[in-house]
């Protein structure tokens, strides 16, 4: 009897587990079926899924489709500007006694051609000015470098998106409405370690160099190839006197910017990266393909 009973317990309690095996089972078929269901009711869901639709807006100013990289193997061919007309009186040659400096009149391009083709790449037509007044007067002082305002105008998308960059844009005179300077050039971030040498006068830092003005000149190198369009003293803020000091450095060294070695290697003299050199090339082209 002692035994039987004894026999009888044991079998009560191992059917404990058992049950509570089960129990757990049927709880996880029933959370696993749950979790399938809610899978099921996501992936409805996202496969229903559409992005919002709503009105298109215009591009910014200055932005323009690019062609890819890998289809580029080399600059644009070379863009033709519309000189304004000079007149006659001031291209007279001044007495002996008269300092002579250039004449607006033969150094800008035609306004009409200028607003047309600004219309057609969506670069400001302020910005579009000086980079087509800067190709006239280097066709004029250095036929030889064959530079071509596409060039520089994809310089000017990149590194300020043609003096707009800092939130202002280019007055009537061509100079920024709002100063772009860069970041201190202190060895972080990924820049050179360039200590001030300007004294803050164009970037307002005393301790380190910073890039300034449209085309993004370190102040160095503005002391050495920064001009004045019109004469007088020039200012890295101003587009005329920014995109001329800009080709000047670019055709130096005799470089042929119809070649795609001259041309590259002008381009990383100007910013030593591979991808700069892709998206000043890739705006060049679209620059140029949009005003012929």
């Amino acid at each position: 009897m002692g035994r039987r009973r004894a026999t009888g317990t044991g079998r009560r309690r191992s059917r404990g587990p058992v049950i509570a095996v089960c129990l757990a089972l049927s709880l996880c078929l029933l959370v696993t079926g749950g979790v399938f269901f809610l899978v099921g009711r996501v992936s409805d869901a996202l496969n229903d899924w559409s992005p919002p639709s709503g009105p298109t807006t215009e591009p910014q100013a200055g932005t323009i489709e690019t062609p890819p990289h890998d289809q580029l193997t080399g600059p644009p061919d070379r863009s033709e500007v519309t000189a304004a007309e000079t007149d006659p009186e001031a291209s007279e040659d001044p007495g002996a006694d008269e300092q002579h400096t250039p004449q607006p009149s033969a150094l800008r391009a035609d306004g009409d051609w200028v607003e047309q083709v600004a219309e057609a790449t969506t670069i400001p037509s302020r910005a579009m000015e000086g980079y087509a007044s800067a190709q006239l007067v280097m066709a004029e002082q250095q036929p030889s470098c064959q530079l071509s305002w596409p060039t520089l105008a994809g310089i000017g998308m990149v590194e300020s998106r043609h003096g707009t960059y800092a939130g202002g844009e280019l007055g009537p005179d061509g100079t920024t409405t709002v100063d772009v300077i860069g970041i201190p050039l202190d060895g972080t971030n990924n820049t050179q370690a360039i200590p001030d040498t300007d004294g803050g006068e164009y970037d307002g830092d005393t301790q380190w160099d910073r890039a300034i003005g449209p085309m993004q000149f370190i102040p160095g190198t503005w002391a050495r190839w920064g001009v004045s369009l019109e004469g007088g003293d020039s200012d890295p803020h101003n587009i005329d006197d920014a995109a001329l000091s800009a080709a000047r450095y670019l055709c130096a060294e005799g470089r042929d910017l119809t070649d795609a070695a001259d041309w590259e290697s002008a381009i990383l003299e100007y910013n030593r990266s591979r991808e700069y050199v892709n998206d000043v090339l890739a705006y060049a082209h679209a620059y140029a393909d949009a005003s012929a």
